[in-house]
């Protein structure tokens, strides 16, 4: 469901060459891609000679709000970010895109991943005499490269990724060139699209469509993508034993209108509701709603294949600032009624299916089904369009522990209670393969099957290190 279940997005990249208002596109690219980091944005920009440099803590409207800073950013190519932090804290050093200048002239990178091997590269750094302005794993891919005694820069760049383990979907700016990489096992989408000549990489294709540029291509996994004055060229790394893209991408993460591993996501997130209802149908429901605004298209793709109403019951708050205070504890629903209010006129009397893409902790859906109930719906089924997230992620995507995850140690049926919903059903592991596109790539499905495609012992130590430990506890009477 929405940032408030929980989940917390991971990152946003852009990158763009050849085009004279190249850090205002980057700008405007970073506001398509807010939805996946709201702690930080910045953006750096060469015009040849000098490389040219802002970031800041807060949204994109925060740290551009005085037009000089776009203004500022001088040259035809530039790289931007919007920064969650799944390593590293909420700081102005752990900004992105991160710059340096090193022997081989200006260098500045902005990452969307998480390396699972980031504590022993960074200690065999320190070693070896490397001080870190940072505590992102970002930043341990500046050092590698730096380091590198090779001649040439596409030589130093597979040197430095050679021993990175996990996610990174990359740019890279140099004095005159911009570089795009996608892990070999593709856990993060990464795109390419032109605009009249120039050269444009995103997160998203949404971003393309705001600048007016078009989508070519994803970038494939383990590609490496070098464009300058001389064309754009492409290099490899060793392939992975198996393609894994992240498929909570499709559920919950990229925005409905974007492209993302060679598909539209509405297209799959219409899909997966149409599989659920198949699966986990609810007999003799009247309306389906969503919980505003990334279960939209599943609920729509479930009312489609039911044959049944969908209609609009729930209303999200979209201009709830990020300094709302929370509220004491004898108003704890309070900060669940300023975001969502329920519309009395569409749920009294009525039997209601709520689609949601997800349960995380299951705080807020408990407060959702409240609220729902107080404005008379007669009966409320739940519907989730994914299975039961029972694992954290290591690649990116920032879950709660393990223990604070509902479905982790208790039944369907004891969430269903704790809920106080009349049904819940999620969608299988097989039916959620069935929904998402097929072909040469396959997906990682790690938080539900407890799967995971690249070693994490490194990273699991360190979450068990800084997490907390208490399991959470189901209060049926709060």
């Amino acid at each position: 469901m929405s940032n408030y279940s929980g989940i917390k997005d991971f990152c946003g990249v852009f990158a763009i060459y050849g085009h004279p208002r190249a850090a205002e596109l980057t700008y405007l690219g970073l506001y398509s891609l807010q939805h996946r980091g709201q702690e930080s944005s910045g953006i750096v920009s060469s015009d040849g000679d000098s490389v040219y440099r802002h970031v800041g803590l807060g949204l994109v409207a925060d740290v551009f709000e005085d037009p000089r800073n776009v203004e500022g950013l001088k040259g035809s190519l530039a790289i931007g970010h919007n920064r969650y932090s799944t390593t590293g804290s909420t700081s102005l050093p752990n900004a992105q895109p991160m710059a340096i200048k090193y022997r081989g002239g200006s260098l500045a990178i902005a990452h969307n991943g998480n390396l699972v091997n980031s504590r022993t590269l960074r200690a065999q750094l320190e070693d070896s005499g490397s001080i870190f302005a940072s505590s992102t794993d970002s930043e341990v891919i500046l050092h590698l490269l730096a380091r590198s005694q090779k001649s040439e820069f596409i030589d130093q760049l597979l040197e430095a990724l050679d021993p990175l383990e996990g996610a990174f979907s990359l740019v890279i700016l140099t004095n005159d060139r911009i570089v795009a990489v996608r892990d070999p096992h593709g856990f993060r989408p990464l795109c390419m699209g032109s605009k009249k000549g120039a050269i444009v990489f995103a997160s998203e294709s949404c971003a393309f469509d705001l600048i007016e540029a078009d989508y070519i291509r994803d970038v494939d996994p383990g590609e490496i993508i070098v464009v300058d004055k001389n064309g754009q060229r492409s290099y490899f790394l060793p392939p992975a034993d198996k393609v894994t893209q992240c498929v909570f991408e499709f559920i919950y993460f990229s925005r409905p209108d974007s492209r993302i591993f060679g598909e539209y996501v509405d297209k799959t997130r219409r899909k997966l509701g149409k599989v659920l209802a198949d699966e986990k149908p609810a007999p003799n429901a009247d309306i389906v709603i969503s919980v505003p605004d990334s279960s939209n298209t599943a609920a729509l793709g479930f009312a489609q294949r039911a044959g049944l109403k969908y209609d609009m019951g729930l209303i999200r708050n979209h201009y709830i600032g990020r300094t709302f205070i929370h509220p004491s504890p004898a108003m704890r629903d309070f900060n669940v009624r300023i975001k969502f209010n329920a519309i009395g006129g569409v749920l009294r009397g009525r039997k209601v299916v709520v689609v949601d893409d997800s349960i995380v902790r299951g705080t807020t859906l408990q407060k959702l089904t409240r609220l729902i109930r107080k404005a008379g719906a007669a009966e409320v089924h739940l519907r989730i369009s994914s299975p039961p997230i029972r694992f954290p992620c290591f690649y990116g995507m920032d879950f709660p522990t393990r223990r604070e995850l509902i479905a982790a140690f208790n039944t369907v049926e004891q969430v269903k209670d704790y809920l106080e919903v009349d049904s819940l059903e999620y969608l299988s592991v097989e039916q959620l393969l069935r929904a998402v596109p097929t072909g040469r790539c396959g997906y990682c499905t790690c938080c539900f099957t407890g799967d995971y495609p690249v070693g994490i012992e490194e990273a699991y130590s360190k979450y068990l290190h800084e997490r907390s430990s208490n399991i959470l506890e189901l209060d049926f009477h709060s």
